[in-house]
């Protein structure tokens, strides 16, 4: 059997791509865990359980409320990892572990969530004016080359990339000018289950509260509408995003699994307003029985089925989210249709994707690049 190690970017808290590391802890009960900083507590039991080695980004100052601030160290960082003991490195990356440095010999396969975002497609989000101080983005300006430089050369280090949608498959295409297997994440459809048939008595957006998310979008949108919106998730846009709320409007914070599966079963539907490389939430909400509304561009559309399982707003303004929502008014969708579109994005069919990927990349000659 070969020596396996896992690395990931970060473990400050229990996103989508912490979903996907514990089924790779379940298929690699014996690897331990490489990632740049780890916050004690953030993630699942599952997982602070594991083996886990962190770089000297773990000691910077400040590091768990303001690890984003430390970006242009990162490749550095991931360079830095001790990874000569293991034949087989298995990275899921949205940032810089992708760029890891194996052995010699040693294989690596990267399940690829997106391209470094913060200076690809997403940077003006991250960057732009109004989105960050002068300071920052002037630093940005000066770092951003460096770091995309730094990015595509290091994409010559996996093996074989796996793609998380196939929308981050033709990002990897443009930025890395690679290929990549689309496997879909894993949704514990085991624990999202629908509750008892009700009316919902609101509509629900889960998710963190970051630039490129639009819950601004959201709120806009609902701003007089009447109907209550619940606002679950945090992060560095809160402050920004509770100043322009409209009444109809609450904002949750963090909750757990639990309260979460309660929130999607009681939604009349479920928003992701922003261009999700996949988008986790509305597999989430189908499992319990309840609709989404997504914006026609990114993961969403590989998941939601129009007219089936959830609608599109195909313009990025509240007044054609503000229609699409409207017409909830008036449409009723099939739990039962719901449920088996979720079933599709189950852990047990990523982990048997997974794992196939796997015994096919080793079967195959080293590195093409």
């Amino acid at each position: 059997m070969p020596r396996v190690a896992l690395v990931h970017d970060w473990l400050t808290g229990m996103r989508g791509g912490e979903k996907v590391l514990l089924s790779l802890l379940r298929l690699y009960p014996d690897a331990p865990i490489h990632t740049l900083l780890h916050v004690k507590g953030s993630v699942a039991p599952e997982i602070e359980a594991r083996p886990i080695h962190t770089t000297f980004v773990q000691r910077l100052p400040g590091v768990a409320r303001r690890y984003r601030h430390y970006l242009p160290l990162f490749p550095t960082a991931a360079e830095s990892m001790d990874l000569a003991g293991y034949d087989l490195l298995i990275s899921t990356s949205h940032c810089v572990v992708k760029g890891v440095r194996a052995r010699p010999g040693a294989r690596h396969l990267c399940y690829c969530f997106t391209p470094m975002r913060y200076v690809w497609d997403r940077y003006a989000d991250y960057f732009g004016p109004g989105r960050a101080g002068l300071v920052t983005r002037l630093v940005m300006g000066a770092v951003a080359p460096r770091l995309r430089r730094w990015d595509r050369a290091s994409s010559a280090r996996v093996d074989r990339f796996a793609a998380d949608s196939a929308y981050v498959a033709a990002r990897i295409r443009r930025h890395y000018d690679r290929d990549s297997e689309v496997i879909y994440p894993p949704v514990d459809t085991e624990f999202f289950t629908p509750g008892p048939e009700a009316p919902g008595t609101y509509d629900l957006v889960v998710s963190a509260l970051a630039p490129y998310k639009r819950i601004d979008l959201v709120l806009d949108a609902y701003r007089g509408c009447g109907w209550p919106l619940r606002v679950a998730g945090s992060g560095p846009e809160e402050p920004r995003l509770r100043a322009m709320a409209p009444p109809e409007a609450v904002f949750l914070g963090h909750v757990g699994d639990e309260a979460l599966r309660e929130l999607y079963r009681g939604a009349r539907a479920v928003l992701m307003p922003g261009i999700e490389d996949f988008g986790i939430v509305p597999v989430e909400a189908m499992a319990c029985g309840r609709p989404v509304v997504v914006y026609a561009e990114g993961g969403g559309t590989e998941t939601v089925v129009e007219g089936e399982t959830g609608l599109y707003f195909r313009e990025a303004s509240p007044a054609a989210l503000r229609r699409v929502v409207d017409s909830l008014k008036t449409l009723r969708f099939n739990t039962r249709a719901l449920r088996d579109r979720a079933e599709a994005f189950s852990r047990a069919v990523f982990e048997s994707r997974f794992k196939a990927f796997v015994e096919k990349a080793l079967a195959e000659s080293p590195n093409p690049c």
